[in-house]
C-alpha cells in the first residue's frame, strides 16, 4: 500500500512524457520509449497490459523485477491501476471498470536496474 501511494505521488507530482506520434506495437498497441524500454500498452474491458521490448527493436524485454502503475483517466473518472509482471515480458492489472475510449492512460514504471519514467498514452 505505502508504495502505491508513492506510485500515485509520482504520476502527480512528475511530467509525463507524452508524443503527438506513436509506434505500433509488435501486438498492435500503443507504443511509447520510457525508461530505456519501449513499452506497448494494450487494453481489454477492465484489463491494461504492457509489453517491454528493447528500445527500437521488438525484442522482448523481462519484466521479472519491474513495478509499475498506471492512472486512467477517462471524463470525470480516475483510477490508478497497480500492474506486477505477468509472463515473459508483461506488466498486467485490472481496472475496477472497463476502460472506456478516449481515456488518457499514465504509465509511471520502474525498471529492475532502477531507470524510472512515465508516459501518456491517449486510447
Amino acid at each position: 500500500m505505502k508504495y502505491a501511494l508513492l506510485l500515485i505521488a509520482a504520476i502527480l507530482f512528475a511530467t509525463p512524457v507524452s508524443a503527438e506520434d506513436y509506434e505500433k506495437g509488435p501486438n498492435g498497441g500503443l507504443m511509447l520509449d520510457v525508461a530505456g524500454i519501449d513499452a506497448e500498452l494494450l487494453t481489454s474491458g477492465n484489463t491494461v497490459t504492457i509489453n517491454a521490448f528493447e528500445a527500437f527493436k521488438a525484442k522482448p524485454v523481462s519484466t521479472k523485477g519491474y513495478v509499475g502503475a498506471v492512472l486512467i483517466a477517462g471524463g470525470s473518472a480516475r483510477e490508478t491501476v497497480t500492474l506486477a509482471p505477468q509472463g515473459e515480458n508483461s506488466l498486467k492489472g485490472d481496472a475496477k471498470n472497463p476502460i472506456p475510449a478516449g481515456a488518457t492512460i499514465t504509465l509511471t514504471i520502474k525498471t529492475a536496474e532502477g531507470k524510472s519514467g512515465q508516459a501518456k498514452f491517449k486510447k
